[in-house]
């Protein structure tokens, strides 16, 4: 495993400390890396989003109104 140095603000490294205190991490170094991780699932999941939505875009667009939007939802729902 590879070592990284970083710095951060005194009440940033308070926070990282006092996470490991409680138990709620081991020690500094999980926290981070459970943070990183986090970021990445994050990313990944916008990168899917605005894949769907490009996808979406590239679909096509409906030239009718709101009203006529929401009739064709009532008629097919049965309403």
């Amino acid at each position: 495993m590879a070592t990284m140095n970083i710095s951060l603000p005194d009440q940033m490294k308070a926070w990282v400390e006092a996470q490991s205190a409680d138990g709620k991490y081991a020690n500094s170094s999980d926290l981070i890396r459970d943070l990183i991780r986090r970021e990445q699932i994050k990313q990944e999941k916008i990168a899917a989003m605005n894949a769907k939505i490009e996808e979406a875009d590239a679909s096509g667009y409906l030239e009718i109104t709101i009203d006529e939007l929401f009739e064709r939802v009532r008629r097919n729902a049965g309403l």
